[in-house]
């Protein structure tokens, strides 16, 4: 039988039959092949997201990979069959952010797959055919289902305009660390430093493409020109600037508690340090992310821990939140 996961409220949850949504203009019907879990998606189960960017009752799911099952009025009939990922982001297209490109900015009000519409948690997603980015026709389904996370972190990537031959660095470990260390690695930098908490994520770093490692409480360098933050801990920000050369780029993608270390105003100036920050992917991001996954240059399969059949969503929360070093990704399977 279809199922689907419906959050109904923080902490409570339900499976249900699901229906697939007939495709309308403009859309297209995706069979969902498999589902990634972040710290999101906790967020969604546990009540924790800010005011606004959850809508109960929900079907959660913005990681996900699938093919093209059917398609509405006016999107093109050779889309069916083929492999494809998605943008989460419901966009206007109208207003000045969207025809700017930047559709994570969009003044018309924040809407996204998973978090305020119906996510990938069942056995089918509808959704506007433009969001999609269609795969090689050999690509994996499963490594493809972290090309949302990936996208993140293109969208980091092409603010940090790290060059061929510079200084390049990552602060933290996880998921989006790892990824970045893959795309900091596509442009041959002379250098590429990973910092993060723990001793047993060296080995991964390093068959990424980082050439050194070292933890927090080691003696750290201060003179990389481009480095991406992806913990989100409480002192990620500050440790990543002080990194950096004077005029060196930061950029910043991860969220942490209230009560953070802030960077401070005076060093920012006086070092003429250049701050970005990232909050999803836009178009350009998502396909940045593909055509190098496409390439060969991106391989998510090794940060998959876990597979698990949809049934065992509650088994996959407490996975993601358990701190257990031996869980990476966590996907999935409807």
């Amino acid at each position: 039988m279809s199922t689907a996961v419906v959050v109904e409220a923080p902490g409570t949850h339900r499976l249900e039959a699901h229906t697939p949504r007939e495709p309308g203009p403009g859309e297209a019907l995706v069979r969902v092949h498999a589902v990634g879990i972040c710290g999101s998606d906790r967020e969604v189960y546990q009540g924790n997201r800010p005011e606004g960017y959850a809508r109960y009752p929900l079907t959660p799911g913005h990681e996900w990979s699938g093919t093209v099952q059917a398609v509405g009025a006016g999107v093109p009939a050779s889309l069916i069959g083929r492999k494809t990922v998605g943008e989460g982001f419901r966009n206007c297209q109208v207003c000045d952010r969207c025809h700017a490109g930047e559709t994570t900015l969009c003044t018309s009000g924040y809407e996204e797959t998973g978090f305020t519409q119906p996510g990938a948690m069942a056995t089918t997603l509808t959704l506007p055919a433009r969001l999609l980015h269609l795969l090689p026709d050999d690509a994996d389904l499963t490594a493809a289902a972290l090309l949302e996370p990936a996208a993140c972190i293109a969208a980091a990537a092409l603010k940090g305009n790290a060059q061929p031959g510079e200084r390049v660095a990552v602060v933290g470990t996880g998921t989006l660390g790892m990824f970045a260390v893959q795309f900091l690695k596509a442009i041959s930098p002379s250098e590429l430093l990973v910092v993060g908490t723990r001793n047993d994520r060296e080995a991964l770093s390093r068959q990424f493409g980082a050439g050194d490692f070292r933890t927090r409480d080691q003696e750290l360098p201060d003179d990389f020109d481009v480095v991406i933050e992806t913990a989100g801990s409480a002192s990620a920000a500050r440790t990543s600037a002080s990194l950096l050369r004077r005029g060196g780029r930061l950029v910043l993608t991860g969220i942490p508690a209230p009560g953070a270390e802030g960077l401070d105003p005076t060093d920012l100036v006086v070092r003429q340090l250049e701050v970005h920050t990232v909050f999803g992917a836009p178009p350009d991001a998502w396909g940045h992310a593909v055509r190098v996954f496409g390439a060969g240059l991106l391989d998510p399969l090794p940060l998959v821990t876990h597979e698990l059949p949809l049934t065992e969503f509650p088994q996959a929360i407490e996975l993601v939140g358990s701190g257990d070093p031996k869980v990476g990704k966590v996907l999935l399977r409807p």
